[in-house]
């Protein structure tokens, strides 16, 4: 039988993957140089965004560099700018007064017999309104004018006594002590009748309280006691409130900053300034009066001062209690320059429009927009914004498209309503056209 040998083979070392990098024993370099570099980006780009001129704005509007013209024309809305009359206005907010409210009480008790008004009529100083029963102030009459009656009659008797009395004391048939008494007894009786006369005449004015009458003109409000009840002097309530409509007087409140223009324009024009009343639309005119008080101290809670106007109010458009808007008309601008408000834009250098000019390419202008002394832009009721400088009569301006355009690009005049800028006026809040307080030309 064979013998066999086994030879051990050696143990092979095993093989390193091959995904498996040695490892650097030296320590890792930290990664800081690329954050620096990404924050000097950041910050690069924050200082270009917030020092680029109006006209790298508009350009970055539109795309950016001369894209926005590369595919043509870009199309617009242009308006032109014209030279108006252009009324100035400050604008308040306040609320409708009665210059004379009445509650009609009665000054007599009684029974409340009729009522002789309707509610809402008008009345005039005079008119009745209401007859308390007048039985027992008919009696209390005839009870005082009997008891004058009365007292008349010893007052006629005294006297001729008295006149006896004198020739009798003239001829020492009296003594005079009997003459002094019967003179005394003559003044006794002159100030009985007297005191009767005032009870007779007490008891007519009390009579007359039966017949309530209206103290001033104005229309009656609601009935406040109906007909058959019982009605004192002392009642609180009354039995109507009459309201004078007319004339009428508006509350209204503007900034502080406003009480120097209106003292100069005062003075300047040499009469009350005029005071128109809007409605809540701030479009509606509702009626014309004058500013006839300026309050003689400022609310310094709210920084404004308080004035009172005057309306004759014939067309009864103006309500106690209404909330209205108040235009003063400080002055107006003769032969100002105008354009539509939407024209304006805002840039980190102040106000500008785009200028269509005559080779149909935009120009970016800076302009200066009028400003009451409030600040607010002076714009008028038709959505015009007056312009101090930068124009000229008859130059073409963008009204919508601004958002497309930079300087030098071509335009295309296209219809209104073609499109919609949404960049709203310079000073405004967007869609606020037409609602800032602003001097408005004719207001329907």
């Amino acid at each position: 039988m064979a013998n066999y040998i086994e030879i051990a083979e050696p143990a092979r070392p095993k093989p390193r993957p091959a995904f498996q990098q040695p490892q650097d024993p030296r320590p890792k370099k930290g990664k800081w140089w690329i954050w620096v570099i990404f924050l000097a980006l950041v910050l690069g780009g924050i200082w270009y965004y917030t020092h680029r001129t109006p006209a790298e704005g508009a350009a970055s509007a539109s795309g950016g560099g001369k894209r926005g013209g590369a595919g043509g024309p870009v199309p617009v809305v242009a308006g032109t700018v014209m030279q108006k009359d252009v009324p100035i206005y400050l604008e308040g907010i306040g609320t409708i007064q009665a210059l004379n409210t009445v509650t009609v009480h009665t000054r007599v008790d009684g029974q409340l017999e009729k009522v002789a008004f309707d509610e809402g009529q008008d009345v005039k100083a005079g008119d009745t309104l209401a007859i308390i029963d007048q039985a027992p102030f008919k009696a209390a009459l005839a009870q005082a004018q009997a008891k004058l009656k009365q007292d008349q009659a010893q007052l006629n008797n005294a006297r001729l006594d008295y006149d006896r009395y004198a020739d009798l004391v003239k001829k020492n048939v009296i003594s005079s002590q009997q003459y002094d008494t019967q003179k005394a007894l003559v003044a006794q009786f002159e100030g009985t009748v007297g005191n009767d006369s005032a009870a007779v005449e007490s008891a007519k004015v009390n009579l007359n309280y039966t017949t309530v009458v209206s103290p001033l003109d104005g229309r009656t409000g609601i009935r406040l006691v109906d007909q058959g009840n019982i009605v004192h002097a002392a009642d609180q309530n009354g039995l109507v409130v009459i309201t004078q409509l007319h004339p009428i007087s508006l509350i209204f409140t503007l900034p502080e900053q406003s009480l120097t223009s209106i003292h100069q324009e005062t003075a300047a024009a040499g009469h009350e300034l005029s005071v128109v009343a809007v409605d809540r639309d701030n479009k509606t005119k509702l009626d014309t009066g004058d500013l006839k008080v300026i309050d003689n101290q400022i609310d310094i809670t709210t920084g404004t001062i308080k004035l009172k106007a005057i309306f004759d109010n014939k067309d009864l458009m103006l309500w106690p209690g209404q909330f209205i808007n108040a235009h003063l008309l400080l002055t107006t601008r003769k032969n100002g320059l105008v354009v539509p408000a939407s024209t304006i834009q805002r840039g980190p250098n102040g106000t500008y429009v785009f200028v269509i000019k005559d080779d149909q390419t935009a120009e970016l202008r800076e302009i200066k927009v009028a400003r009451t002394a409030n600040g607010d832009i002076v714009q008028t009721d038709d959505g015009d914004a007056l312009i101090e400088n930068g124009l000229a009569v008859g130059e073409k301006v963008v009204v919508d498209g601004q958002y497309k355009l930079q300087p030098g690009s071509k335009v295309v005049i296209g219809p209104a309503g073609g499109g919609k800028s949404g960049a709203p006026a310079a000073g405004e809040k967007p869609g606020a056209h037409g609602k800032s307080h602003k001097g408005s030309s004719e207001l329907k």
